[in-house]
This record gives structure tokens, C-alpha cells and sequence, in this order.
């Protein structure tokens, strides 16, 4: 049988590809996933259009997107997955073989809330628990259900909030109590963690007892979406002053200095170009060039003028000590902080969106370079995973991981890019501009003009 995995988003450029990416083996099995946007303001379409078998705008609201993507969908299941949650990897073929052996008609998964406080697990064993006594699933435990009965009781009913609550009760009605399976969805615990988590359990249950005492679903609604308003996300970028001599030393010896330095000017502005895009589509709402040396230099103020962005100093007696004083910084202001330098031409935007969508479960993300370091660095909070940490070295990434563990700090590690430090990485970067004529720029492909090279050929 074929699955349908329907997804509504509204504004998640920040995380949706965290959740379409993991689908792709699932799509390679014969499934579809169908994205549903409620009109987003940010690049949520165009970050899940290449993820997604169909990918559309329909009339706002979760229940209303939600039918739309079942009105086109082809899969005699029907499985709603919301954007910041992810399936089990094994969770279809368990869908499928469970209602076939059962014979019933529809079911949920168990829920995990990923995230570091300790309550969240007592909060998903609780959920999970009630559903099974009730017979009622939420949202967050991925609904599926036989299209026959879904379309039986009417779809999704037409309100703003408790949508899955009513729907769960028609299909009781219908269909029978839920096939309800161990299989754990993942959802995002940051709003918990971010309004406290006593707190949204107490006005969660309270929208729960309005509900059930008939309160109006759009007054719930409001007050719902008062309650998740998302913590913000700071993009900074590490960059040195192009000076000839100063900077891509390693590449100076073969290609000159000042060719050197043109290159970097290049890399600077490719990632600078990256990043301004990056808080366009809505995937960080902050974009800061943090500078290593004279904050008022041209090259840094002409950066700052072009890309409208705000220059900082660097400071600290090494690069973690930096690192660390920089992240630190966003934190401080409430907002979430990834870190980037500027050799890793082929960060684009969806790569940045995965980076968010992690912060949305875990403390820390890092992007590993092929060399053994990292390309990119997030914090949710304040964890020092660098004091100590050998720089520029094959175990750069092993030692930050060491040190995580150690705080007892959860983290994401996505795939792993590379950086041009030495002649043969510039080698494979001129390698994929001879093989497309361009490469990566925050989601498309960039022209690149080539450096002339006092001692040689173009590079």
C-alpha cells in the first residue's frame, strides 16, 4: 500500500528540510510527500519544492492545508506529519503492516519531545499514555488513517485549533479505537524549553478543558499562537581583513599573495551573499560580520554598506575563545547563534535551514569539514566546547565531541562539507567551476569570475 505523508508548514524555513530530508528513503520506497503552504512570508515553498513529491500554497490553517494535501493525494494512507516533527525510520512499514494484521482503519505513533530538560520525557509518556486510554491522538504523534474512512468522516473539521482532537474523536466514532504503535515520532521540545516547560503543560491542559467546555476554537487559536512566538536566529560570520600576505597563507605559497587575497576577497563575498539570503527567505533573522582586526577597515565597511549587516569585533587569546565570546553574545540578547567562516563555498541556504532546524531539538549543531574540523557551529545555550580544542588539526571535531559529552550536552552533526585551506582543495573547487561553469550560492548556482594569477593561469 502506498503511504501519502501530507505536511502543513506556515513560515518554517527554519526547520522544514530538518523534517522533509529524513523522507527521502520513504519517497525512494513509493510513498509521496505532499507540502502544503499556508502562505508563508519566508522561503518554507521553495526550501521544500525539491524534498517534496508536491509542493503547493492552499488556504491558511493546519486543518484546511491538511485536506487540501488529501485531496490530491494518491496513497490509499493518509499520514499527517507536522513540520517540526520527524517519522521513525522503519514507521511506515509498521503503519502498514499493523493496520493490515489489525484491520483497523487508522492509528498514531508514540511521541518523543526532543530537548534537554528532564520533564519532557515524563511530558511524552504522559501524552502517550493518555491516547491509549482515551483513544485520542494529537498532531504531534503523526495521525494516519485509510483514505476510505478519512474521507467518510469528512476530512479534518474546519477550525482553527483542536483540529486533531475533533478529528480523532470522528474516526473513534467510525472507525474504532486507534492502532496506537510504539514507534517514536520525534517532535520538537524548544518550545517547551523556551516558555518553560511547567508553564506549557499548565496552559496546554488549559486549552484542553476550554475545549472540552465548549470554548470558541478561534479564541483558543489566538491564544495558542500568542504562545509560540520563535526564538530568533543569528547568523555570524568570521572573517579576516583581505590583506596580501594575511590571509589563505597556505594557498599564498602556491598561487601568491595577492592572488591569495583576491580569492578570499571572493569567498567573503560568495558567503556574505550566502547569508543575506539565508535571512531574506526567513532562515535567520540576523546577519553579523564579526571582524579579526581593524572593525573600520574598507574592505569590512564595504561589506556592512552592500549586504546591510552589522560589524563586530572579535576578541579572545585563540579561535575558541573567540568563537566561544561571539556565540555567547547572541545568547545573551535571547536569540540562537550559528557560526560560519568564510572557506566553505557550498554552505548554501538549505544547508543554513538544517543548522536552525537542529537548534530546534538540541543544544548545539556543527557542520564537519572533511579535514576533521567543522564549517559551521550553532548554540541553542551556553555550552564551551572549545576551551582546550586543538585548532586547524585532523581532530578538531573529535575533541569538540569530547567535550559535549563531558556537559552532557545533546548536538546534531550534519553532513560533512569541505573547505579550501590547501592548493588541492582549490584544485577540486576549480575542478566543480570547470565541470558546471558555476557553483553553489545559497540554493543556486553562482557565476564565479576567475583571479588572475601572477604566476600562472587563472584561478
Amino acid at each position: 500500500m502506498r503511504v501519502s505523508i501530507i505536511v502543513p508548514a506556515l513560515d518554517e524555513a527554519r526547520g522544514i528540510v530538518g523534517t522533509l530530508t529524513p523522507l527521502a528513503s520513504m519517497r525512494a520506497a513509493g510513498h509521496e510527500v505532499i507540502v502544503v503552504d499556508g502562505g508563508s512570508s519566508d522561503a518554507t515553498l521553495a526550501l521544500a519544492s525539491p524534498l517534496a513529491d508536491r509542493a503547493f500554497v492552499a488556504k491558511r490553517g493546519r486543518a484546511a492545508q491538511m485536506n487540501a494535501g488529501a485531496a490530491v493525494a494518491a496513497g490509499e494512507i493518509l499520514l499527517f506529519l507536522h513540520a517540526d516533527s520527524q517519522l521513525p525510520a522503519a514507521g511506515l512499514g509498521s503503519a502498514i503492516r499493523e493496520l493490515d494484521r489489525s484491520g483497523r482503519q487508522w492509528g498514531r505513533f508514540d511521541v518523543t519531545i526532543a530537548g534537554a530538560h528532564p520533564a519532557l520525557a515524563a511530558v511524552a509518556t504522559m501524552m502517550n499514555l493518555r491516547s491509549r486510554l482515551t483513544g485520542i491522538a494529537t498532531g504531534d504523534q503523526a495521525i494516519f488513517v485509510e483514505r476510505a474512512l478519512f474521507d467518510a468522516v469528512g476530512g479534518y473539521p474546519d477550525q482553527p485549533l483542536m483540529e486533531d482532537i475533533e478529528l480523532s474523536k470522528r474516526l473513534k466514532r467510525a472507525g474504532g479505537r486507534p492502532l496506537c504503535l510504539a514507534e517514536r515520532v520525534t517532535t520538537s521540545g524548544r518550545r517547551w524549553e523556551r516558555d518553560g516547560t511547567w508553564r506549557t503543560i499548565v496552559a496546554m491542559w488549559g486549552w484542553r478543558f476550554a475545549y472540552w467546555r465548549h470554548a470558541d476554537p478561534g479564541r483558543l487559536a489566538l491564544e495558542y499562537r500568542a504562545e509560540r512566538t520563535a526564538t530568533p536566529v543569528t547568523l555570524q560570520v568570521f572573517a579576516k581583513n583581505p590583506v596580501a600576505g594575511a590571509v589563505k597563507t597556505r594557498l599564498a605559497a602556491t598561487i601568491g599573495n595577492d592572488a591569495a587575497a583576491a580569492l578570499y576577497t571572493q569567498f567573503v563575498d560568495m558567503t556574505l551573499a550566502t547569508a543575506n539570503a539565508a535571512r531574506l527567505a526567513g532562515v535567520v533573522d540576523r546577519v553579523e560580520l564579526w571582524c579579526a582586526s581593524d572593525i573600520e577597515a574598507a574592505a569590512f565597511v564595504g561589506w556592512r554598506d552592500r549586504y546591510s549587516i552589522s560589524l563586530e569585533a572579535q576578541s579572545g587569546v585563540d579561535l575558541g575563545a573567540r568563537m566561544l565570546a561571539a556565540l555567547d553574545c547572541a545568547l545573551a540578547m535571547g536569540s540562537r547563534a550559528i557560526l560560519i567562516g568564510t572557506d566553505c563555498p557550498t554552505l548554501d541556504v538549505a544547508y543554513l535551514a538544517r543548522a536552525v532546524a537542529a537548534l530546534d531539538a538540541h543544544d548545539a549543531v556543527f557542520g564537519p569539514a572533511e579535514d576533521g574540523g567543522y564549517v559551521l557551529v550553532g548554540l541553542a545555550r551556553h555550552i564551551d566546547a572549545f576551551t582546550g580544542v586543538p585548532w586547524s588539526a585532523p581532530d578538531t571535531m573529535a575533541a569538540t565531541r569530547a567535550k559535549l559529552e563531558a556537559q552532557r550536552a545533546s548536538w546534531e552533526e550534519l553532513p560533512a562539507l569541505w573547505d579550501i585551506d590547501e592548493p588541492a582543495d582549490l584544485d577540486r573547487w576549480q575542478a566543480l567551476i570547470a565541470s558546471t561553469g558555476s557553483v553553489p550560492v545559497h540554493g543556486s548556482m553562482a557565476r564565479v569570475a576567475p583571479i588572475e594569477n601572477a604566476h600562472g593561469p587563472p584561478v
